[in-house]
């Protein structure tokens, strides 16, 4: 007899929904020492890239700290992936930008009221879906899609800093191309001091990620740029700062819009909630491959949409887990959420002491940061392979790409979505025909499932096939068709009636059970009783042998039961 199942309690289900009381609960000594290194490495990555993601979503660099704080705590306490490093991100920044500089009209209180309203709705969307526990559902968003999004955002992205490289003012065009017009223009104004400050950063970035991969060289840089502007004087020539950084930790509050402004907001909010969404459990899901953990999308969408409900409430802006920074967590030997803790730790020391000395902070270095971060999300490799695998998916990559470059980013993602479906309903709707024949029999091989648009195809096919002197039996070779709906089936009867009225038999061959069970169903396999063959080969063999006879190969009441 089977021992009676515990009864559930408050104190054993508490682990499902604070995951990290498992995972303290597993822990050793040996993995909180991992956690602890890892978490400062991250912290010390996390310091200068949130600064500069938060100037790329247009809030002041002090916000970025704010967003790498309480909500990594609450992602260590709810999420499921223990090298899962959340925080700003590159493509969340600029989406949070293009959202939000339309409603503000150039008000910094304005935008940054928004930005946290902005991260609440982003938050509550993310709680939703995870409540309703449809986090699957979320990642149906295909893969070309999100990788021809992320390259061109990433080259938007880029772009976007050029002024600050350049040290030139260009305005705010609204589009990629007016921007590129105007960065053109300004080259002859190019500011040297600004672009060899500029061309040094990008050296000692790209130079460290190169040599030493543990090496905090962003924040190396950072500090030794904000030392030097004071021992080099360098605004006297023209180096451009960030100005005065306030010390100490944001006071919680609620941000409030009127309700049109809420509705603005949420079709960013949604693009928001789901790509922030694809982008932590995407390397979330990569990491687990190799460290074994159990990833739960639904709990990952709640941890996700609390993450960002705190980053709302703590004056700071949407944030989501990120591709490098967990990379380098991973591989700085992160075993737990407690190095997200660890890295908000980190972020908290660096707002209590060090916020006041990075006034002096070039916006120059942060941009050159922004620049060399996103240049690794520029995938033509993966354009190259998509394309190879299907050629349509290709196609939606390349569109995506394309419409965010030229119409921005919530329009590219959107255009892109769109294409993919319209991609997806043409791949499914068509059909791959090849023709052979023998003396006295027509073979027809159909590949691909029998739908409205594909049996419109079939049937376009076989009158094609009928008007050029056809021979007396036709096999259609079924191998290579999955399914078949109500209209796939009456296209195979519409055939049949269109091959009889021509004085041609119509004969059916490896039909799969997708083929099978639909016309049984409807009780018309009877009609082909003595025209199902088992296989393409064996039909054309026996029908080529002896067509005033043909022999039934496959029995249909066998293979498809009673008709």
């Amino acid at each position: 007899m089977n021992a009676p199942t515990p009864p559930s309690t408050p104190t054993r289900r508490l682990p499902r929904f604070v995951p990290l009381i498992g995972w303290i609960a597993r822990s050793d000594a040996s993995s909180r020492r991992a956690d602890l290194i890892a978490g400062l490495t991250v912290a010390a990555m996390l310091v200068p890239q949130s600064m500069a993601y938060a100037a790329l979503a247009g809030m002041p660099p002090v916000t970025g700290l704010y967003a790498a704080t309480v909500p990594l705590v609450v992602y260590a306490l709810l999420g499921t992936s223990g090298q899962l490093a959340f925080g700003p991100v590159a493509i969340v920044a600029l989406l949070t930008a293009s959202t939000l500089a339309p409603l503000a009209d150039g008000d910094p209180a304005s935008y940054a009221a928004l930005a946290g309203l902005l991260a609440l709705l982003v938050g509550a969307i993310q709680l939703l879906l995870g409540v309703l526990r449809i986090g699957r559902l979320t990642s149906m968003l295909s893969h070309p899609v999100v990788s021809g999004f992320t390259s061109a955002a990433a080259i938007v992205i880029a772009t976007s800093q050029l002024d600050r490289l350049l040290g030139v003012e260009i305005g705010r065009p609204e589009s990629w191309l007016e921007r590129i017009g105007a960065l053109l223009a300004a080259l002859p104004d190019a500011h040297l001091p600004t672009v060899a400050l500029a061309a040094i950063s990008i050296a000692v970035l790209v130079l460290g990620k190169r040599l030493r991969r543990r090496l905090p060289v962003a924040l190396l840089l950072v500090i030794a740029a904000t030392a030097a502007v004071p021992l080099l004087d360098l605004q006297a020539v023209g180096i451009s700062t960030i100005g005065s950084v306030p010390a100490g930790l944001p006071r919680p509050m609620l941000p409030g819009a009127p309700l049109e402004v809420v509705v603005a907001l949420l079709p960013g909010a949604i693009v928001i909630a789901l790509l922030s969404y694809l982008e932590g459990i995407s390397v979330a899901r990569a990491i687990a491959t190799r460290t074994r953990d159990r990833i739960d999308p639904d709990q990952e969408l709640i941890a996700s949409g609390a993450a960002n409900l705190a980053a709302g409430i703590f004056q700071a802006f949407p944030v989501a887990g990120g591709f490098s920074r967990t990379a380098v967590s991973h591989t700085a030997g992160a075993r737990t959420p407690l190095a997200g803790m660890v890295a908000a730790g980190g972020v908290v020391l660096a707002l209590l002491v060090l916020a006041p000395a990075f006034g002096t902070l070039p916006q120059v270095v942060l941009a050159a940061v922004v620049v060399v971060a996103v240049a690794s999300l520029i995938d033509v490799h993966e354009a190259l392979h998509v394309s190879r695998i299907e050629p349509t998916d290709g196609w939606a990559l390349g569109i995506t790409f394309l419409a965010t470059l030229l119409l921005g980013v919530e329009l590219g993602i959107a255009v892109g979505i769109a294409a993919s479906f319209l991609l997806l309903l043409w791949r499914v709707g068509g059909l791959r025909l090849e023709a052979q024949h023998v003396p006295g029999v027509d073979l027809l091989a159909v590949d691909g499932d029998l739908l409205p648009a594909s049996g419109v195809r079939l049937l376009d096919a076989i009158d094609e096939h009928l008007a050029a002197d056809p021979a007396p039996l036709l096999v259609l070779d079924l191998t290579a068709v999955p399914t078949a709906d109500a209209t796939g089936v009456q296209a195979l009867l519409s055939a049949d009636a269109a091959c009889r009225a021509a004085g041609v038999t119509l004969h059916l061959a490896g039909a799969r059970e997708g083929v099978t069970e639909p016309l049984r169903r409807g009780g018309l396999l009877v009609g082909f009783r003595d025209r199902v063959h088992l296989d393409p080969a064996t039909a054309m063999a026996c029908l080529a042998a002896s067509p005033s006879a043909p022999c039934r190969l496959r029995d249909v009441d066998t293979v498809a039961g009673p008709v």
